[in-house]
């Protein structure tokens, strides 16, 4: 069974952006951009909502046609999006879609991942699209929940609130690093759960 995983960066307030920020809050360093490049060669599949193929495909071909408003590592990070294959859930969309290796779902997101999951030789793993993530999270496919945290509290800018809609979720942590001595990389195994539990309850 192929495993899934839900990928997010956010600030400790939880959340995915803010008006008048750059990329990564501007507080990417070179231990995590190496990270990063590393991340790109891992061969993963794709997943995310109509509105994150909209942004990131215009990105990707902004970057290739040379777009000034990214840098070096922004630009590469791009650009090689366009050759990993994607499958995007849109009822909006039309195929074929543009942005290469990019395959169009237009049924229910959640049966198929859950049958993605059943048959994919590959691991997957959501490219933004917080709205799809709840989902998949609420159903109880996901496998691995890997958050980056950017050491910043975005009270009055932030958007993109991650958390709001989710359900309750025990989290077991399987790995944790700090890139540059301020970004905090968390990963855990979720567990959707019912009501509260605490330290020794069955």
């Amino acid at each position: 069974m192929a495993e899934l995983m839900v990928d997010l960066i956010i600030t400790l307030d939880g959340c995915a952006s803010g008006e008048g920020w750059p990329g990564w809050w501007g507080l990417e360093g070179p231990e995590y951009l190496a990270w990063l490049q590393q991340e790109a060669r891992t061969q993963r599949t794709y997943l995310m909502g109509a509105n994150t193929y909209r942004l990131m495909s215009g990105m990707s071909e902004d970057a290739a046609a040379g777009g000034t408003g990214y840098s070096e590592d922004e630009s590469a990070s791009l650009t090689g999006l366009a050759a990993v294959p994607k499958v995007v859930f849109s009822a909006s969309l039309a195929a074929p879609l543009q942005w290469p290796n990019s395959e169009l779902v237009a049924g229910d997101a959640v049966e198929a991942v859950r049958q993605m999951k059943q048959v994919h030789a590959g691991p997957l793993s959501t490219l933004g699209s917080l709205s799809l993530c709840r989902s998949l999270v609420a159903a109880g496919l996901v496998d691995r929940f890997r958050l980056v945290v950017f050491p910043l509290i975005t009270g009055r800018t932030g958007s993109e609130r991650i958390y709001d809609g989710y359900p309750d979720v025990a989290l077991e942590m399987v790995d944790s690093r700090t890139f540059d001595g301020r970004l905090q990389l968390l990963e855990y195994i979720p567990r959707v759960i019912d009501a509260p539990q605490w330290r020794g309850q069955a």
